[in-house]
């Protein structure tokens, strides 16, 4: 009895046993701040959320259908549930599984029929978790759980990034259309004139080639903005997994300074506990290390126990009268001792997937870093160019006017004429990409952030 409750005793003390490593969030390989980024560090972009971030009623409307039905995050919200039961099937191994038995065995021998009734409840192989090993395994299959939420989590700040800055280029290709088709007529209206001054002899073929060589380019642009519009609208339908309503708010205007929220960069330190992709990637770290865990219990017993309470009786009417009880318990209990290195192979191994999950954590760290600074000089950048291409519009706009008043009045040139417009037209389309980038580069950056998402 003494025996008894002594091995019980034990059995308790080791059931606290669990050889998972201690470990902590590895230092991030950055530097303290971001390089030059004159940014807002007071507040986090994933306080923002992309509602509140994108301030076109258009465009909200897609990224509510995008999130509604797109195949890619529709796989990452399947993974998360797949990996949330494998969680529940290795957790349940810490609780004992019960099955009920029923039996009836028919014989005869020398002309005399027999039968035997048996019913029982038992308990099958339940392991004893003395050393943790299914802990561990548990701790692990938690961990990735929680890695795969991140990643569904990082795959809807992806989705929302990518159908924004797909939307923006189908809005910057609309708008360069539209400027491709004020200059086409603005160029046949000059042809018409070239034509007409050519006809009755008051000019050479020169210019009327030369007019008509520009209408010929203009049109190839026509074409090609409105294949690049046709194929933007191709490229968002696929996003968002369904045809563009008909019922969408109209488009707000392109150059508007306001279609996007101010972003706050915060400082390097942020990413580490906001950044979905950064915060998964640490989850991954700690089920490697979880696994370490698993493979360190290897190396002790492992005890199982087996186990029924029931009756039997040879007739169905008695089998739960008196003097029908039985019962067995048979606790095994396996050593591993020639493995063949098996159990030391797996050890390292695990340890070296810690290693391996260390050296990825880092690497996603780094790569968020150098994805917020990019983005970070690009806004600050396109800012800037954006401000300079509507004072080179200007300017070019003067210019055009002036060549223009002195050809009619014969004073110059057909060809400064014909420069003239050429520069104002690329100016302007300069000042559409510029725009673009700017805005997506804006994008980009509440993206690096860890923004668009609760």
């Amino acid at each position: 009895m003494a025996f008894r409750a002594g091995l019980c005793s034990a059995c308790f003390a080791l059931s606290g046993c669990l050889f998972i490593p201690k470990i902590s969030r590895p230092n991030a390989p950055v530097a303290e701040r971001f390089p030059a980024s004159g940014a807002d560090a007071s507040g986090f972009a994933d306080d923002i959320l992309w509602r509140e971030f994108f301030r076109e009623p258009r465009l909200r409307a897609l990224l509510e259908i995008a999130l509604e039905n797109n195949r890619d995050l529709r796989q990452a919200v399947l993974r998360v549930e797949q990996s949330r039961a494998q969680y529940r099937v290795t957790r349940s191994q810490l609780a004992p599984s019960a099955d009920a038995r029923a039996e009836m065995t028919r014989s005869e021998a020398r002309d005399v029929v027999s039968e035997r009734w048996a019913a029982s409840t038992g308990i099958a192989a339940y392991e004893l978790d003395l050393f943790g090993r299914i802990r561990s395994l548990s701790k692990q299959a938690l961990e990735t759980y929680f890695a795969t939420a991140e990643g569904r989590r990082s795959a809807e700040i992806s989705l929302v990034a990518e159908v924004a800055t797909r939307y923006f280029g189908l809005r910057q290709a609309e708008e360069q259309l539209v400027l491709a088709r004020e200059t086409l007529a603005a160029v046949e209206q000059l042809y018409s004139l070239n034509k007409a001054t050519f006809d009755v002899g008051a000019t050479n073929e020169l210019n009327l080639r030369t007019s008509e060589g520009q209408v010929q380019n203009v049109r190839i642009s026509v074409i090609t903005y409105e294949r690049e519009v046709a194929q933007a609208r191709n490229a968002i339908v696929f996003l968002i997994g369904a045809e563009l309503p008909a019922s969408l708010p109209g488009p707000r205007a392109f150059l508007d300074g306001a279609l996007l929220a101010k972003i706050p960069a915060g400082l390097p330190s942020d990413l580490v506990q906001r950044r979905a992709d950064i915060i998964q990637s640490e989850h991954e770290l700690y089920a490697a290390n979880a696994n370490v865990g698993a493979a360190r219990a290897a190396f002790f017993p492992q005890v199982r126990l087996t186990g029924s309470l029931g009756s039997s009786s040879d007739e169905l009417a008695k089998l739960f009268g008196n003097g029908t009880g039985v019962w067995s318990f048979s606790p095994q209990v396996s050593l591993p001792i020639f493995t063949g290195g098996r159990n030391v192979s797996n050890l390292e191994a695990a340890k070296l997937e810690v290693q391996i999950k260390v050296a990825a954590y880092e690497k996603a760290v780094q790569r968020a870093f150098r994805e917020v600074a990019d983005a970070l000089v690009a806004t600050n950048t396109y800012l800037e160019q954006t401000a300079v291409q509507q004072s080179a519009i200007d300017v070019q706009r003067r210019r055009f006017e002036l060549a223009d008043a002195r050809y009619r009045q014969g004073e110059d040139a057909y060809l400064n004429v014909l420069s003239a417009q050429q520069d104002l037209y690329s100016a302007r389309q300069g000042h559409l990409a510029s725009q673009y980038n700017k805005i997506t580069s804006q994008i980009a950056l509440y993206k690096a952030l860890g923004g668009g998402w609760k």
